[in-house]
């Protein structure tokens, strides 16, 4: 194991083929791996969210120990953002690209909400995934309170105009937005994501809630799945959390064979900057 100080973060860039085309992803890298050791892969949520929003605080702490890798997905951050259909099963090649490019063949994943789904999903359909953290995962459940209007909302002429205007906010409203999401964000944070979105983030983050909200519930659900896995699974949820239910992490965490729950009280969506510290910790020793 190497200790000392916080390990210095390079943004790198990568082509990868997804879906036949071409797409640049720019990634942030950090740490050495050992010859006994995986890398680890940080992959962010959907829309406000960029790897390093969610990782800003989580890389550096893993990366003193462990390499670690954290990509832009397509459509956020630094990397491209091409005019395609925005699903999740194009987000989950898009990782397996990835990590084909980078030739990373054994591999510990780390995912919120959207981000969680990818690596829950990829982690049940490969035998190289060698540790699980689901973070306010997205894929746990058949359906959620919200969908109903969501689903109403995607449908209404001109609100993809709209939500691309509101990805070009000032601080004050997206300091706005994320207050739908979390306790409570730091000015830190809020600047964070402000630096970060982008209006090819609000298409993605359009198209891909149109295909996932579906009139009769969340298009993406592994929760029927999770005995499946054979991988020890660490679930993460924030006590307060509007989007999706605590009640999903702990039901998988019954599901999932050995995995355990930990809820972060007074925090919401985003545990990893709501409640850095503890986060960190509780990740950290896990891996």
């Amino acid at each position: 194991m190497r200790t000392g100080s916080t390990a210095r973060v390079e943004s790198k860039r990568v082509e990868v083929a997804v879906d036949g085309d071409s797409v640049e992803l720019r990634y942030l890298a950090a740490g050495q791996t050992e010859a006994d050791e995986s890398p680890i892969v940080l992959l962010h949520g959907i829309g406000l969210d960029a790897a390093g929003v969610s990782w800003k605080h989580l890389l550096p702490h893993l990366a003193r120990e462990n390499q670690v890798f954290a990509p832009d997905l397509p459509g956020h951050g630094e990397s491209d953002a091409p005019d395609v259909a925005y699903t999740t099963d194009y987000y989950r090649e898009t990782l397996q690209a990835f990590l084909a490019t980078l030739d990373v063949e054994r591999v510990r994943l780390v995912g919120i909400s959207m981000g969680g789904a990818l690596a829950l999903g990829h982690a049940l359909d490969s035998e190289r995934v060698e540790r699980l953290v689901l973070v306010d995962s997205y894929g746990l459940g058949r359906d959620a309170p919200w969908r109903p209007g969501g689903y109403g909302l995607l449908r209404v002429p001109g609100f993809d105009q709209f939500l691309s205007a509101g990805f070009g906010l000032n601080p004050a409203a997206v300091a706005g937005s994320l207050a739908g999401l979390t306790v409570a964000a730091s000015p830190e944070f809020v600047a964070d994501v402000q630096k970060s979105i982008t209006p090819g983030a609000a298409r993605a983050l359009a198209r891909w809630q149109r295909n996932e909200f579906r009139a009769s519930g969340l298009q993406t659900c592994y929760r029927d799945r999770l005995d499946e896995l054979d991988v020890p699974t660490l679930l993460i949820h924030g006590r307060e959390d509007p989007i999706f239910p605590v009640a999903w992490s702990e039901r998988a965490a019954e599901r999932i064979p050995g995995a355990r729950c930990e809820i972060i009280e007074r925090c919401g969506h985003w545990p990893p900057r709501e409640q850095s510290e503890k986060f960190n910790r509780a990740v950290g020793e896990f891996l």
